[in-house]
């Protein structure tokens, strides 16, 4: 993870906990301070792990003196009962950051095995899976970290990184080739334009103006096919709207280079984990403090 990512994956973590705890923890408050104790992070489902080291950062700020000791990777497999993580320290840390830290698993759990059941069912194809803009306010970098976790790819991270001129853009400027020739007179050489189409003479406009990536909007699987032979390697071709686990597989024979997904972060399912706290103890200054008590009365 590079030094921006850490950055900001800081910021989220420290905003979630925030958000939760806020002037403090009041159900913690029944516990002693020096209370310490270990615990267990498990699956209860099957699925592809993504975000343990969100989990370490959740811990380690809402108290450096928890242990975590990871077991699992991110991108692999997990079944009911697989334990990814334990943890040892102060209780009232551990209890403080369980639901936290467990949001972000259980999110980013359920888009890597969103994102590798969608690979899966294209394997054998040229097709890509890739996610989309549609993603939860703050968690972007989270979330498509997660798609590349179960295999998939990244789209554009925002407006910022690549040109994508939709439909509202085209009305705006006339048309497709008017929108294209000024987007590429504006952008340096390494940056990408992409067309949303929905039309094959749209599709046709786009590949002769220049446009590196053609989107299919919402076609047909016929038109889709049309249009990949109309492109004829011009061009990199996505196909978008209306794909879901049920029809993907026909969307990839159509010979499209791409597929993206928004579902794969805008309405996923998460993959359950739990939190188990065991093996709960004082604190060793706790335990001496009784010894050298034991100690005096003895004499």
């Amino acid at each position: 993870m590079n030094l921006f990512a850490t950055f900001q994956l800081g910021e989220i973590v420290d905003r979630a906990l925030r958000e939760d705890v806020g002037t403090g923890d009041l159900s913690a408050q029944i516990l002693a301070p020096d209370l310490t104790g270990q615990a267990k992070i498990y699956a209860k489902a099957q699925g592809i792990v993504a975000g343990l080291a969100v989990v370490e950062e959740v811990f380690l700020r809402v108290d450096p003196l928890i242990e975590c000791r990871v077991f699992w990777q991110d991108g692999v497999e997990v079944k009911p009962g697989n334990t990814v993580m334990e943890l040892e320290g102060p209780l009232r840390g551990i209890l403080q950051g369980e639901r936290t830290a467990l949001n972000f698993l259980q999110h980013l759990s359920g888009i890597a095995t969103a994102t590798r059941r969608a690979v899966e069912l294209v394997k054998g194809w040229p097709a890509a899976i890739t996610d989309t803009r549609k993603t939860l306010p703050g968690l972007r970098m989270l979330q498509k970290y997660a798609v590349t976790m179960g295999g998939g790819r990244n789209h554009r991270f925002g407006l910022y990184d690549a040109v994508m001129l939709k439909d509202n853009h085209l009305a705006a400027a006339g048309g497709v080739r008017p929108a294209v020739e000024r987007a590429r007179a504006r952008i340096g050489q390494m940056v990408k334009i992409e067309v949303e189409c929905e039309s094959l003479e749209q599709v046709e406009e786009a590949a002769a103006c220049g446009a590196d990536v053609i989107m299919l909007d919402n076609m047909p699987l016929r038109a889709m096919r049309q249009a990949v032979s109309l492109v004829g390697h011009r061009a990199l071709v996505e196909a978008s709207g209306g794909i879901h686990e049920g029809n993907l597989r026909e969307v990839a024979e159509t010979g499209v280079d791409l597929i993206s997904l928004g579902s794969l972060t805008h309405s996923v399912q998460v993959l359950d984990f739990s939190l188990d706290v065991g093996d709960i103890k004082p604190s060793a200054l706790r335990r001496w403090q009784g010894e050298k008590k034991d100690e005096g009365h003895g004499a």
